[in-house]
């Protein structure tokens, strides 16, 4: 369906038995307070995940440690079978989707502008874009359905399309492994549900795929294994299997019902009455 990925990821050369991401009882802790406590997890190539807890579970820290933005007290860490901080060429198999995106959205620049960022650490010092990295920037444009969008300032778009401008930024590299930290945030249901169907095509391409989320309902429909984290990784494997009233209790801390009933499952959350202090 995307020959691009195909043609990118088929140069890396890592081979199919090697796991995209391996995490080995991974400690971290901030300021003397543990946010990560012994996780360890496996994702093979070609499979796409969901992190999903409560707010302060460790989900974005655990991404910034495989992308290597954190190093862990204690624990191994593996992408495609090497650390982080020593990918070397490999790195552009690597695309990362921060939650909060450090770009003023009033600042002058176009879209494309924004896209050709995520090809800076190809280009290397002193060297400008050539036509290979504007023909990336498109097809990473056409890939996330916005080309049209090309020459817009970046100020003058809705939530979901500067989402889809950063997901195009990740992809200029043509990956093999994608990770977003809470990509629908701040997108309305439309777009949520678009950004989720785009992220489906790209795994069903081949590409890994990890993703934060707080959507539980929504994001179960897409990935095909959830890992559920509390500091400590609670349970991971297939949603059906894994999404149980009493993992979902040990994320939340409470009392959790996943409702298949509907169309869009859900998830409601009973907090226990605050104790009468009396």
């Amino acid at each position: 369906m995307f020959p691009w990925l195909r043609r990118a990821t088929s140069t890396l050369d890592i081979p199919p038995d090697v796991p995209a991401i391996e995490v080995r009882d991974v400690y971290v802790s901030y300021n003397g307070h543990p946010v990560l406590q012994g996780v360890s997890l496996t994702v093979p190539q070609g499979s796409f995940w969901a992190l999903l807890g409560p707010n302060g579970a460790g989900k974005t820290t655990l991404l910034k440690v495989i992308v290597g933005l954190i190093k862990p007290q204690r624990g191994t860490v593996r992408v495609f079978g090497r650390p982080p901080e020593a990918l070397g060429p490999w790195r552009r198999a690597l695309g990362y989707v921060p939650q909060h995106q450090r770009v003023d959205l009033y600042f002058p620049i176009r879209v494309k502008d924004v896209v050709m960022m995520g090809r800076y650490g190809m280009l290397g010092f002193f060297r400008r874009p050539g036509p290979e990295d504007w023909r990336a920037v498109d097809e990473a444009l056409e890939r996330v359905g916005i080309p049209h969008l090309r020459e817009r300032p970046l100020h003058a778009l809705s939530g979901g399309e500067r989402q889809r401008v950063f997901l195009a930024r990740a992809l200029v590299t043509q990956p093999k492994l994608l990770l977003l930290d809470e990509p629908t945030a701040g997108v309305d249901v439309a777009a949520t549900q678009s950004l989720y169907e785009l992220l489906r095509d790209l795994h069903k391409s081949g590409m890994t795929v990890v993703m934060v989320s707080h959507d539980v309902g929504v994001v179960t429909q897409f990935v095909d294994s959830v890992a559920c984290l509390n500091r400590r990784l609670v349970a991971h494997g297939r949603p059906e299997v894994v999404l149980t009233a009493d993992t979902l209790s040990d994320m939340y801390g409470c009392e959790a019902v996943f409702f298949h009933h509907a169309a869009t499952p859900h998830l409601v959350v009973r907090r226990h009455p605050p104790e009468d202090a009396s």
